[in-house]
């Protein structure tokens, strides 16, 4: 089991919502699915320069795996570490599809009506730190489940994340985060719930 420091805050992320913070080199952002089947979309920024934003293309090709987990790090477009993940309860995340926008339900859900998506939730959340919509990049959909068929086609499919189930990122350098909690029904197998999120003053280790 991870070897806590002290927790010094925690959010609660409603249904189809997201929030922005700041993060300290050396802490641990722990984003935690409480009632299991929900997806968490995080995005990270430099503090120092919001230039420079966490890369899925990066941390791909120098993980070698598009799912990364436990002992992986997750790096910026400038090739810098920005987390390193130091517990997985779930073991499957996605890092290769965007975050949903109103685009995605014209697009792909043939829905016209309004309806939350995680990038108007992290546009809302990251404007306070001027961070622009054409700034969000790709995310990490943390506790997503998708699979690449034989042809190629990617298929969305429930995530295995059960209640408790958490993800422990140890922070490389001062970051500003947006975090959500998915807004689109394929992704969290049909219905909405919340997101926890914990802060720790220090890394976790396995006992």
């Amino acid at each position: 089991m991870p070897d806590h420091g002290a927790l010094i805050a925690r959010h609660h992320i409603p249904p189809q919502s997201g929030m922005g913070l700041t993060l300290d080199e050396g802490q641990v952002l722990r984003i935690i699915d409480p009632q299991g089947e929900q997806v968490s979309d995080l995005v990270a920024f430099a503090s120092a320069d919001t230039r420079e934003w966490l890369s899925s293309g990066r941390t791909i090709d120098y993980a070698n795996t598009i799912y990364p987990s436990t002992g992986d790090t997750l790096y910026s477009n400038r090739s810098r570490p920005m987390f390193v993940i130091v517990d997985d309860t779930a073991g499957r995340h996605d890092f290769l599809l965007t975050p949903c926008s109103p685009q995605t339900f014209e697009i792909l859900y043939d829905d016209h009506e309004y309806h939350p998506s995680c990038f108007e939730n992290l546009v809302r959340s990251l404007a306070p730190y001027a961070i622009t919509p054409d700034a969000i990049p790709t995310t990490l959909n943390v506790f997503m489940n998708v699979v690449i068929d034989h042809s190629g086609q990617l298929v969305i499919g429930t995530p295995s994340s059960v209640a408790g189930d958490h993800l422990d990122l140890r922070v490389a350098m001062p970051l500003v985060v947006g975090v959500t909690a998915c807004s689109a029904e394929k992704s969290n197998n049909g219905s909405f719930k919340p997101i926890e999120v914990e802060i720790y003053a220090a890394a976790h280790t396995r006992a």
